[in-house]
Formats: structure tokens, C-alpha cells, sequence
């Protein structure tokens, strides 16, 4: 009996390391992936905010050819020396038509590269996730809690990657669906195309995904 209790008593500190150094190696293999999802957070958002200047130009195009489509329709040709060509209106709108197609095949290559975007965020946080499941019976939850001055907690981190992965899926999905529904031939769709697409930034969104990338500086760092 003796020897029993003296052998259970040797077993369960060993056994506390045990768990403990699990926990530790969990511990670093999360924080290696968090901060490999950082840097994927800051690229996103760099190419991201590239991908949208891009744009930018594009839709005042489009526009200024609504504008000059308004104009063509209001044009009296007939009572000018251009009735001479009673094809001229529908061939300018036929250019215009045009020009309006190739501005939207270029805003639609932006968006593909909006999609990447967002599809590679959605896997880094994916991944990340995925690993704290698999660790999740190593993990301590305290471990998962503690902040320090340098290091934010697991738990904080986590919740901000899964914060970024919506903001930048939702904001695809936000311009997909305006340039999805842009008519070309209508001159409204064309005229109002940039102030619409301007509605559609959020600003405080982009200031959040900087602040989060300030919070983990010192973090991806150490």
C-alpha cells in the first residue's frame, strides 16, 4: 500500500510537466502561425488598398462616358449639319458602348485580385483556427488568456484575425455585387457607378486591421 501511494505521488508531478511542456509546444506552434497570419493580414491589406486605387480612376471613366452617353441622347443632331449622317448617334453610342465594356472588364480583373485577397485572409484565419483545434486538449486556457505589455493573448489575437477575414469578405462581396449588376447600356448605372462605389468604403474598417497590425508589432517581432 505504501509503495502504491509513493508511486502515485512520484507520477503526478512528472505527469503535470508532461502536460505543461505539451502546452507549451501547442502554445509556441500557435504563435508561430498567428504570426505568420499577420504578415498575410499586412500584405492583404497593402495590395488591397492597392487594388481599390486602382479602381478608382477606372470608375471616373466609366462616369464621364455615362455623362457623354446623357449628352449623345440629348444631342438635337437632326438640327445640325450631323443630320447628314443619320447613322452618327447610334454609332458614337455603339463606341461608347464599347469603351463602357473594356472599363468593366478592367474593374472586374481588379476584383479578381480582390478575391484572392480575401480567399488567401479566409485561409490563413482558417488555418490558424484548425490548429488551435488540434491543440485545443493541450492548450491551458490560461495560457490563453494571459496578455503581456509585448504579447497580446491568444484569445485577443484569434478574435481579430477572425474579425479581419469578415471585413475583407464582406467588402468583396459588397463590390461583386455592384459591378455583377452595372448595365453598361443604361446611362444611369454609368453616371451614378462612382459615387456608388465610393459609398461602399469603410474607412473604420481599414483604420481596425491598421490598429490590430500595431497591437501585434512588438508580437511579430519577438
Amino acid at each position: 500500500m505504501f509503495s502504491a501511494g509513493l508511486k502515485s505521488v512520484i507520477i503526478r508531478p512528472k505527469k503535470r510537466r508532461n502536460l505543461t511542456l505539451m502546452s507549451t509546444c501547442a502554445l509556441s506552434s500557435l504563435h508561430h502561425a498567428l504570426k505568420r497570419s499577420f504578415e498575410v493580414l499586412e500584405q492583404t491589406q497593402e495590395r488591397w488598398n492597392g487594388a481599390l486605387s486602382a479602381c478608382s480612376p477606372l470608375l471616373v471613366s466609366l462616369g464621364n462616358l455615362g455623362e457623354q452617353m446623357r449628352a449623345l441622347q440629348r444631342a438635337p443632331l437632326e438640327r445640325t449639319p450631323m443630320r447628314a449622317f443619320p447613322d452618327l448617334r447610334p454609332r458614337l453610342r455603339f463606341k461608347l458602348l464599347q469603351a463602357a465594356d473594356a472599363l468593366v472588364g478592367k474593374l472586374l480583373e481588379q476584383t479578381s485580385v480582390l478575391q484572392s485577397l480575401r480567399d488567401m485572409m479566409s485561409n490563413q484565419a482558417a488555418a490558424v483556427f484548425q490548429l488551435y483545434a488540434q491543440h485545443a486538449d493541450a492548450l491551458e486556457l490560461s495560457s490563453c488568456l494571459r496578455r503581456s505589455a509585448t504579447c497580446p493573448s491568444v484569445a485577443d489575437m484569434m478574435g481579430w484575425l477572425q474579425d479581419a477575414e469578415r471585413y475583407y469578405h464582406n467588402e468583396f462581396l459588397k463590390r461583386k455585387v455592384l459591378l455583377e449588376t452595372l448595365r453598361p447600356n443604361d446611362v444611369s448605372d454609368l453616371q451614378t457607378s462612382p459615387k456608388r462605389w465610393e459609398s461602399l468604403t469603410n474607412q473604420r474598417g481599414d483604420d481596425c486591421i491598421t490598429e490590430t497590425l500595431c497591437r501585434v508589432a512588438f508580437f511579430r517581432e519577438s
